[in-house]
């Protein structure tokens, strides 16, 4: 049954972590954490330790009171933290050592990073195929794929555990984010630095070029930078007064500045202020304000801003009006779905839900937030989640075990048949899924 009490002791989703196909859903219970997570499950980000989809909210058995307190999801895996425990969990799909387990093996359950124990991590990120840790201490650590420098090591070596980003010593890093395949981080000082793929001027310091190494963004000189995020090939960042700045790629009017231009300097976002969360997904974003009105702008083909239809929101930023009177405290997006959580606890998704990513029951598309009874305050029911975590056996898989290769199509062939589920290039999702078939 559902638990009763003060708001305090009700159980309540404090975080929440959106992936290509998959979402996680960080649970506040009266006895600790529970992390629980649903949609795509072919590659084990589920953690449920099979390869099964799920569509609605499951309980991962392996962190269950674990003191959980950050979620994180890449395109196909996932990472949690526990401040109590000094611990980072992985799991998912691993290939380019984005899992920082040191191979390259899939891995179906939660696995413990060493190399990172001990460690209070404040602030986790999650790309396409790369993993950016900043410590309490300040340091940033990163591994995975680094084929276009998104790492920030100087080079473009894949890297399968953790490395110290030795360019941003003597910088405190408090927050980080990814994209596809670039990468921010928000320093102590207010500085906000970018490094990895730049075609789109999503790097921010006026060029197209990558960048291997930490470049200092331009634009925000005297801005104190409190927040950044990232789309799939755009950058956010929020300064300490709420005023939201965008650059990088515009096709789809992602940028939120009522056009489809590309941007390679952050300019500020003019038709949102006093913004006090945003959330990059493929091609839209999201920005709530300090009332908690919710705002979204950028590609809609599946519902994804929440507006209502499947239009494109172009022309400028349009209110979530099926969440106004609500004050959303939190949001999130994957590739192509969107999450929330209300002030009241109401949890709410859209968008996308092939995979039952939304946690709704089915596999229906839907164009505006719909409530998720099990994740919301008031009729969550703790006990019923507890039995349906079921312990399993871990298990890992090499990627090369579990997928065959199939050239590029229209091009000849790229020998990188697995380059197009990083993002790399645009790529319909039958052809995308078509160079991931199981052997």
């Amino acid at each position: 049954m559902a638990q009763q009490g003060s708001p305090e002791q009700q159980p309540m989703v404090v975080g929440l972590a959106a992936g290509a196909s998959h979402s996680l859903a960080l649970l506040r219970t009266p006895s600790g954490s529970m992390v629980l997570s649903f949609g795509r499950g072919e590659d084990g980000q589920l953690g449920h330790g099979d390869a099964e989809d799920r569509d609605t909210p499951q309980a991962v058995f392996a962190l269950v009171n674990r003191g959980v307190s950050l979620v994180a999801c890449g395109a196909e895996y996932s990472c949690v933290v526990s401040t109590r425990e000094k611990q980072l969990w992985s799991w998912g799909w691993g290939d380019f050592g984005r899992l920082g387990t040191g191979d390259c093996k899939d891995v179906f359950v939660p696995c413990p990073l060493p190399s990172l124990a001990g460690r209070t991590v404040a602030s986790v990120a999650c790309g396409d195929t790369h993993t950016l840790v900043a410590t309490d201490d300040g340091q940033l650590f990163t591994f995975g794929r680094n084929q276009s420098g998104q790492l920030g090591l100087g080079s473009i070596q894949d890297s399968l555990l953790p490395q110290p980003v030795l360019a941003l010593q003597g910088k405190r890093v408090l927050r980080v984010a990814c994209g596809a395949e670039h990468s921010l981080c928000a320093t102590s000082d207010g500085e906000v630095f970018a490094f990895g793929w730049g075609r789109y001027g999503n790097i921010g310091d006026g060029e197209s070029q990558d960048r291997h190494m930490p470049t200092k963004v331009k634009g925000l000189e005297g801005v104190q930078v409190a927040q950044v995020a990232c789309g799939w090939r755009h950058s956010i960042a929020v300064d300490d007064q709420g005023a939201m700045y965008t650059w990088g790629w515009g096709a789809w009017a992602q940028l939120m500045h009522g056009d489809r231009n590309d941007v390679y300097i952050p300019k500020r976002v003019a038709a949102v202020s006093d913004v006090a969360l945003v959330a990059g997904g493929w091609r839209h974003t999201l920005a709530a304000d300090r009332e908690g009105r919710l705002y979204a702008s950028g590609w809609n083909k599946f519902g994804q801003c929440g507006v209502g239809s499947n239009d494109e929101v172009v022309v400028a930023p349009q209110q979530v009006q099926a969440l106004a009177g609500r004050k959303v405290t939190r949001i999130e997006s994957g590739w192509k779905h969107s999450l929330a959580v209300t002030e009241d606890g109401g949890f709410y998704s859209w968008g996308r839900n092939v995979n039952g990513q939304l946690g709704h029951g089915n596999t229906e598309d839907c164009n505006q937030p719909t409530l998720v009874p099990s994740l919301s305050a008031g009729s969550i029911d703790v006990d019923a989640l507890n039995l349906a975590a079921r312990p399993t056996v871990a298990y890992s898989v090499a990627p090369s075990d579990r997928y065959a290769v199939v050239p590029e199509s229209g091009d000849g062939g790229s020998g990188d048949g697995l380059a197009a589920a990083s993002g790399r290039d645009e790529v319909p999702d039958a052809q995308r899924d078509a160079k991931r078939s199981k052997v």
